[in-house]
């Protein structure tokens, strides 16, 4: 689909604001437990982690833009690296996407919401027989939502996006006025013992998905009045406002509780909100916290089955013809519960940092196949019409390479159960996409 028919109303303000609603979720309130305890609960990489990762996601965000913006089309990376690499690698994206990337993702979402949930009602949060149930009951719950409609989905998540906003506020402010101030924030720099190099690249993935949702900014070019010139201010600007909120919740964090405590617990932000208001206090702000979880699997719920719909709807996944269907709600439901079966079978982990390691993972490989993208399609193509360029070409693009193929790597040498399961499943959407191509000619 071409962006002739969008009409051109976004300024840069409005730019600004989809890119930080994009990016802000979950993850800023229960990834700071995974940094401190990758770090043997010493502050200062783990803050520092904030700001490598953005650094990182700024130059992503910048690179992918580019490609976004010359290939206008519904979709997203999907598109982008079939139109680049051809049609087998395209839906090899989409595969990963379908059956990895999107429902664990919101099995991930799914177990911290029935971990916070259940404490909240005086359970432990390691009680299976008690997490399990809302885990897998907020999943479906919130996928017989999306196959009313559209409209619905949408409206919870504009509700859910104001409500996040609310506890990261409380937080930064109450934190710095009552907290004492007295814990270590830059030093010890890494615990004794401990490797620099696999311990930054444990800490980069657990801040890089608090940072995820920036391969979306693109997506906004062709609506854009002025993208050459507004969207890379918005994206730089964008990002550097999460970056800045970022940091500064992560001093706030130590400003009351101290790294090494922060290790321990699977929620710091309800661990830090307690502290600060009381028991009464800490459980409103951590319902707040619910709430803004609860948009970010509404969200991945919303748009996940999209990208099984558009597989479907070109033969290429198996029992497409049910899959490509759409209800009397205009929305592909069997697409929707067939993302969150995959999501219910993945939250029967009951591991939220292993699933959200598992997918970072494999997303930033396909994300760096599209850094390079960018790189070939200025060869390949260097007369497509590009409405953005990225700045400082080619510098910017390799930063984000060099910074995606460190996580990969790094994560391939220390966390290699994890990565080999990832990338199993998704080569696995190779004989997939062989027999249903040749179903296809056959037909």
């Amino acid at each position: 689909m071409s962006n002739k028919g969008l009409q051109k109303t976004l300024g840069f303000s409005a730019a600004l604001s989809t890119v930080v609603g994009m990016v802000i979720g979950g993850g800023v309130f229960f990834k700071p437990q995974a940094i401190y305890s990758a770090t043997g609960g010493a502050p200062g990489l783990g803050m520092l982690a904030w700001v490598i990762a953005g650094v990182i996601t700024i130059a992503a965000g910048l690179t992918a833009a580019e490609v976004s913006a010359a290939i206008p089309k519904t979709g997203g990376m999907m598109i982008y690296i079939k139109e680049i690499y051809g049609d087998r690698l395209g839906f090899l994206t989409g595969w990963m996407q379908a059956v990895l990337f999107f429902p664990a993702t919101a099995a991930a979402l799914g177990v911290i919401f029935a971990q916070q949930a259940a404490t909240l009602i005086g359970q432990s949060e390691t009680n299976m027989a008690v997490v399990l149930p809302i885990a897998l009951g907020i999943i479906l719950f919130l996928a017989v939502l999306n196959t009313v409609g559209s409209k619905l989905g949408g409206t919870i998540q504009t509700v859910a996006t104001i409500c996040k906003l609310i506890p990261l506020a409380v937080i930064i402010v109450f934190g710095f006025i009552n907290g004492s101030g007295d814990n270590s924030i830059t030093t010890p720099f890494i615990g004794e013992n401990l490797s620099m190099g696999a311990v930054l690249g444990q800490v980069l993935i657990a801040a890089l998905f608090a940072y995820d949702g920036w391969i979306n900014v693109g997506s906004i070019a062709g609506e854009m009045k002025n993208p050459g010139k507004d969207l890379p201010k918005a994206i730089v600007g964008g990002l550097s406002i999460v970056m800045a909120v970022y940091v500064v919740i992560n001093l706030a964090y130590l400003w009351v509780v101290p790294a090494s405590e922060m290790a321990t617990v699977s929620a710091p932000a309800s661990l830090v909100a307690e502290r600060i208001f009381g028991p009464m206090g800490g459980k409103i702000v951590t319902v707040g916290i619910l709430i803004s979880v609860f948009g970010g699997l509404n969200g991945y719920l919303l748009t996940g089955p999209r990208v099984s719909y558009a597989l479907a709807c070109e033969g290429t996944l198996p029992g497409s013809k049910a899959l490509c269907k759409l209800n009397k709600g205009g929305v592909p439901s069997n697409a929707i519960f067939l993302m969150a079966i995959l999501a219910c079978l993945y939250a029967l982990s009951g591991q939220f940092n292993l699933l959200t390691d598992l997918t970072i993972f494999i997303i930033w490989v396909f994300y760096v196949l599209t850094f390079i993208g960018v790189m070939k399609l200025r060869k390949d193509q260097p007369n497509l019409e590009r409405p953005y360029r990225v700045p400082l070409y080619p510098i910017i693009p390799l930063i984000a390479i060099a910074g995606g193929l460190f996580v990969i790597v790094n994560q391939l040498m220390n966390n290699t159960l994890v990565a080999a399961g990832g990338l199993i499943v998704t080569a696995i959407g190779l004989p997939v996409y062989s027999v249903m191509s040749k179903k296809q000619k056959n037909n």
